[in-house]
């Protein structure tokens, strides 16, 4: 390939992450006037669709075809355990929320909608689709929090600024960038068949994320009330 297959993504993708930072839930974060009730229900609902993610790392070192891709997804794995789900347990404890509670939340039909599309694109391919359905999320929140981060006052607010820390961090630039260089060097012994559809899964996953927002903003949990 005479160029990354990130660079490649990047292209379809641009537009679609620009988005994010028009929607209002992230904009509210980012400018500190977001209400804090919808907060709480994307803090709850990220916790739940953060156990799948990680189900997905997992799934990832399963199928890894090497020790060096096996130690990267329990890299990711490990980073998104300790350092992502803290933050929500942080935020959780702001709103008297318990470990228990979050973890007895009910996903959404997005929440839904959204990690049942990417476990079974996993499932169904290799190591590749695996990377192919991580790779938005763990991308496209780096993508939002260096991009937050220059906003002012973003950083120094009481309440948003350390979720704009955290996806802004070294630490989480590391996991992106371990991502990017893994679907990378997949992409790189791939036929242009196999290319099309790990990019539609990196679209789809992309979109899931846009409807993510929605979900919050909109304090969506299912059309009928059980």
């Amino acid at each position: 390939m005479s160029s990354l297959f990130t660079d490649r993504l990047w292209n379809r993708v641009e537009p679609i992450w620009n988005s994010y930072l028009e929607h209002p839930f992230v904009k509210g974060i980012g400018e500190g006037w977001l209400d804090k009730d919808k907060f709480k229900h994307y803090m709850k609902q990220d916790y739940v669709y953060l156990i799948e993610y990680c189900r997905l790392f997992a799934l990832g070192s399963a199928k890894a075809p090497d020790l060096k891709t096996m130690s990267i997804f329990a890299n990711l794995l490990h980073g998104t355990l300790e350092m992502e789900m803290d933050l929500h347990r942080q935020y959780a404890a702001k709103f008297g929320i318990s470990a228990e509670e979050l973890e007895a939340t009910k996903p959404s039909s997005t929440t839904t909608s959204y990690t049942s599309y990417m476990l079974n694109v996993a499932q169904l391919g290799g190591v590749d689709n695996v990377v192919a359905a991580v790779l938005a999320c763990a991308w496209s929140y780096n993508f939002i929090g260096k991009e937050l981060v220059i906003w002012h006052g973003a950083v120094e607010h009481e309440f948003y600024g350390e979720w704009v820390k955290m996806y802004s961090s070294d630490e989480f630039t590391a996991l992106a960038e371990d991502c990017k260089t893994l679907i990378n060097e997949i992409a790189s012994e791939k036929p242009e068949r196999d290319l099309a559809v790990l990019e539609e899964i990196v679209v789809k996953t992309s979109l899931f994320e846009y409807m993510f927002w929605d979900m919050a903003e909109n304090l969506e949990e299912w059309p009928i009330k059980l």
